[in-house]
């Protein structure tokens, strides 16, 4: 008992003192973020002197310390977000949240509902772990009792209150998100954004834009207009900076910003302003001038060593739109390079020089001394009978595993993965969610696939998506959708029993689980033996459910797999069964492009040798739909409308012909009537 105590409460300080280590914080959260870590690091003493105690301590204060020590890693990871993540995004994340923004007397009115629900939420969960904590008959000292009686009144008076923001940073924000693409932003709003967001340095750009590209790809969003706004904000903040300092790539970079536009010295700058260069040349991750752009599966173009960079850390979607890459495959942009080099000698511009070589570099992966000890000790936490101990190394596993690949590296090759699979099984369901949540962040590394599969992970993830917790049944459906990736994996992932579970998350789970369950189907029934397998599990009526039920938020996914699995004889018969038909037609006609190209491919297997949905389909106005669809749809959607027209023009002109010849034989067999 008494070493268990001891390593909880070193466990608590363990958590304190990596929160204390945590960098600066973003302007946007700095001053809450900062409280936070303040408070949290003058609880360290009675932490100490709990320690010290020789006497047992009573059972409600020990469960009061487990709650405290985990609502202390849900703060840690709210903190490294703080500090870690893309400024402009969080920025971004805290103004979106807004429905309104109202000065009066220089009071702002803000909702920042997604980040600061979340910081009052971690908050709330500190204070009422610490007030369970008897600490007033603990035999500790009388200055420490007060100084925790301090911090538990600093965080009753924290929950629910939101401070001022910065209000001029948010008039600076909103100004730039609302101007028009063609009109020039003011140099001093970008001045002062460049000041408070901290990013005057070239080294500050770049992290800022690679951590930007990290968390819009985390974030399970729409990226399009988002990254679209975002990215154009960060673009405009670095033409601001290099225009105001244009010796800033020369080795004494880290300046500051000069000093206001009304200096002589700037003016002095302006005059020998560089040429803008045009978006169209810039890689969207580093948004530098691009020196041997590539094109990747999705049409969009990168800077060969970034794009590569993003790759080799383990992500398999497209930075700029979020889609998956169908192939790593990386195709030099000839074109684009011959236009780059066109606009550089007329602007006077040394042209970039071709590389000498194309290879893909092989990302280094490296951790410190004391990061790999740490990850050690976890390891052997995660492996002891401890289910205390377990937990905790789970949970600081899967947050390390999340944050850059090479600690997803590392931790893989500390032996890690074995020991979370072991641990799937486990009857602790929060240890269950860190440990499914944890293979999932190892699982973005490609390397790591393979590991997790030979291990014998996937028995326990599909335990886990049969009877886990909503959290982890949700991400158990994405380590799927992770390890399916790899052709081989879908047909034993297919033959483990992951597809029943998977169907039944599509029906009943959150919005996120929802989604994460028919991204795991659509991977899983590219393979054709899985086709079978998904429509026997009854997914047909649920996806005519998503079809049709208000709102519509599943839409997207329902038709894209309705659309891979009607090549298939029993899906063809279930959707027939369902009465899909005049839900596809009027999807054809009224949907967004694609899915009216999928309801039109669904369509195509159904009429195929099929005269009674023909039939169906011509009865409920497809035609005009279909003319439409293809003079207007996607390259896909106007193949599919072709074939279409094709098949129900020959079985109109067949019906009419059919039609004539009953007509003539009634005629004829009335003449001969007649005659006689």
């Amino acid at each position: 008992m008494e070493e268990e105590k001891g390593a909880l409460v070193q466990g608590l300080i363990d958590a304190v003192n990596q929160i204390a280590s945590i960098g600066d914080y973003s302007c946007a959260v700095k001053k809450e973020y900062c409280n936070l870590a303040r408070r949290l690091k003058l609880l360290t003493p009675m932490f100490e002197e709990i320690r010290e105690i020789k006497e047992q301590i009573p059972e409600e204060t020990v469960k009061a310390l487990v709650s405290l020590k985990e609502a202390l890693v849900s703060a840690k990871e709210l903190l490294i977000f703080g500090s870690e993540g893309s400024k402009i995004y969080l920025l971004y994340k805290l103004e979106e949240g807004m429905e309104e923004l109202r000065i009066e007397r220089d009071v702002v009115v803000l909702e920042r509902e997604q980040i600061m629900h979340k910081f009052h939420e971690v908050t709330a969960r500190l204070e009422q772990a610490l007030s369970r904590i008897s600490h007033e008959n603990l035999d500790i000292l009388e200055e420490v009792k007060e100084q925790v009686e301090l911090v538990l009144a600093q965080f009753r008076r924290a929950k629910g209150r939101v401070d001022v923001p910065d209000v001029e940073l948010y008039e600076d924000l909103l100004s730039l998100y609302n101007k028009s693409n063609d009109a020039a932003a003011d140099p001093e709003v970008l001045r002062r954004l460049a000041e408070k967001l901290q990013l005057v340095g070239i080294a500050e750009l770049m992290q800022e834009s690679l951590a930007l590209h990290e968390m819009v790809s985390a974030s399970g969003g729409d990226p399009g207009a988002i990254f679209e706004k975002m990215s154009n904000l960060l673009k405009e903040i670095k033409d601001f900076v290099q225009t105001e300092n244009p010796n800033l790539d020369a080795p004494a970079r880290e300046k500051n910003l000069p000093p206001s536009s009304s200096s002589a010295q700037t003016t002095t700058v302006a005059n020998h302003k560089a040429p803008v260069i045009p978006d169209d040349f810039r890689c969207p991750i580093s948004l530098e001038l691009m020196k041997d752009p590539v094109i990747v599966s999705t049409g969009q173009t990168y800077e060969r060593s970034c794009i590569e960079k993003w790759l080799e850390q383990g992500h398999r979607t497209c930075p700029k739109t979020q889609q998956t890459l169908s192939n790593p495959a990386l195709t030099p942009n000839y074109v684009l390079r011959s236009l780059i080099a066109q606009w550089c000698e007329a602007n006077g511009i040394e042209p970039p020089k071709r590389p000498s070589s194309s290879q893909p570099s092989k990302a280094k992966f490296a951790c410190s001394p004391a990061e790999l000890t740490k990850i050690q000790i976890l390891l052997c936490k995660l492996s002891s009978s401890n289910p205390e101990d377990q937990r905790m190394a789970a949970g600081e596993i899967r947050l390390l595993a999340k944050r850059n690949a090479d600690n997803r590296v590392a931790i893989a090759e500390a032996g890690a993965i074995p020991l979370l699979v072991k641990i799937l099984s486990t009857p602790d369901s929060r240890t269950q969610e860190h440990a499914v949540t944890a293979l999932l962040n190892l699982s973005i590394c490609e390397d790591n696939k393979g590991s997790i599969i030979s291990s014998g992970a996937v028995p326990g993830i599909v335990q886990v998506l049969k009877k886990g917790s909503m959290e982890a049944r949700e991400n158990a459906a994405a380590t799927v959708f992770s390890l399916s990736v790899v052709d081989e994996n879908k047909v034993a992932i297919g033959a483990s029993g992951a597809i029943p579970p998977l169907v039944t998350l599509l029906s009943e789970g959150t919005q996120r689980g929802k989604k994460d369950a028919a991204t795991a189907l659509f991977n899983l029934c590219i393979y054709q033996g899985n086709k079978g397998k998904t429509v026997r599990a009854g997914v047909i009526p649920t996806l005519m459910h998503l079809l049709t039920e208000p709102g519509g938020g599943m839409v997207d996914e329902a038709l894209a797999i309705l659309a891979i699995l009607a090549s298939h004889p029993e899906a063809k018969s279930a959707i027939g069964a369902a009465k899909a038909m005049p839900v596809l037609v009027d999807f054809i006609g009224n949907g967004l492009p694609r899915n009216r190209e999928n309801a039109a491919a669904v369509l195509v297997h159904l009429c195929a040798g099929d005269q009674q949905h023909l039939a169906e389909a011509e009865e409920l106005g497809v035609m005009s739909h279909l003319v439409d669809l293809a003079q207007n749809g996607t390259d896909r959607g106007k193949r599919k409308a072709a074939q279409l027209l094709q098949r129900l023009s020959r079985f109109v002109e067949q019906q009419k012909r059919s039609q004539s010849q009953a007509e003539a034989q009634a005629e004829q067999s009335l003449s001969q009537s007649h005659a006689q």
